[in-house]
């Protein structure tokens, strides 16, 4: 099953490229000095006889015109005998697709999962193994903990991914605490994007606990079972307050943009001063629910409640 912390794995080198430089150089690989980044669809279907997606595929073309290379990253939980073949599937699928090199680099959370994961993985009958799968593995063991202020603050990216790595190590405290202390001097975006990624990735660990205690507020990240979340949905379910309830219609027409903008959907101008301009909790909970499965912003106003339920229309 997919979760908040198997995603957060593996979408940081989506959403903060720069880190690939720095992890590449830990696994002892080169890329390109030089090279956009393309964030590319991960289904690897054909003919639709079985479905098959990776976590993340990345192609980085270098700006001299060299040979573009093709990256493959997974979040790996735990043994899976079956993945070798899944994996071989995905860099042959890659290779052939895009007619350039793939490489693997595989996620892991804990030390076990990451020394079977390296492999290498020999597929065919025993006498004759046609086929060997090297994946390139970051965990615990190769990303370093970073428990500096200073060294945090000079690489936000890599210290979140440090914080994700080792969310069940001894020194996970120090190693938040450091990130924490690097957030407090960056602006309201970049704290709200790295204290909410790493919220989401920690899971269900005593770890994510301590960064709640150290990250006293936040910015909502519907679906992604954070903090900030929590209290919205705790709020809404107690019932809030007269007196609050302005507060309470803030958090949800900033839920609605916020999930909009994460699942790549865009707001005209008009549209999100109608959804800026809702005050009624009612109308704003069936946006958000629709928000959720919504293709295009209009489908948010959709089968609205009856006429009068809904204000700044």
């Amino acid at each position: 099953m997919v979760t908040s912390r198997h995603e957060a794995a593996h979408r940081i080198f989506q959403e903060r490229p720069a880190l690939l430089a720095p992890t590449f150089r830990l696994l002892g690989v080169s890329l390109p000095e030089d090279a956009r980044v393309e964030v590319l669809t991960p289904d690897a279907t054909e003919l639709e006889p079985i479905e098959r997606r990776l976590d993340s595929v990345l192609r980085l073309n270098p700006r001299d015109g060299s040979e573009s290379i093709m990256l493959a990253i997974e979040a790996q939980g735990r043994r899976d005998p079956d993945k070798a073949a899944s994996w071989a599937y995905y860099l042959a699928f890659l290779t052939a697709k895009n007619k350039c090199p793939a490489l693997l680099v595989v996620v892991c959370q804990d030390k076990e999962t990451a020394e079977w994961a390296m492999g290498p993985f020999h597929l065919g009958p025993e006498d004759w193994q046609p086929l060997t799968v090297r994946p390139l593995v970051l965990g615990p063991g190769n990303v370093p903990m970073i428990i500096d202020p200073e060294e945090a603050a000079a690489d936000l990216t890599m210290a979140a991914f440090a914080a994700l790595t080792h969310g069940k190590s001894p020194d996970s405290t120090a190693i938040l605490k450091a990130l924490a202390h690097a957030l407090g001097r960056t602006d309201d975006d970049t704290l709200t994007y790295y204290s909410e990624l790493v919220d989401s990735g920690l899971g269900d660990t005593p770890a994510r606990q301590t960064w709640r205690k150290l990250m006293k507020n936040g910015s909502y990240f519907p679906g992604r079972g954070t903090l900030v979340e929590e209290t919205f949905l705790k709020g809404k379910a107690e019932g809030k307050a007269e007196g609050k309830a302005e507060g309470k219609a803030e958090g949800q027409r900033r839920s609605i943009l916020r999930l909009l903008e994460m699942r790549g959907i865009p707001v005209s101008d008009s549209q999100r001063a109608r959804i800026n301009g809702c005050t009624d909790p009612r109308t704003l909970d069936h946006w958000l629910e629709r928000a959720f499965s919504a293709t295009h912003a209009d489908e948010l106003f959709r089968g609205e409640p009856a006429a009068g339920q809904e204000d700044g229309r």
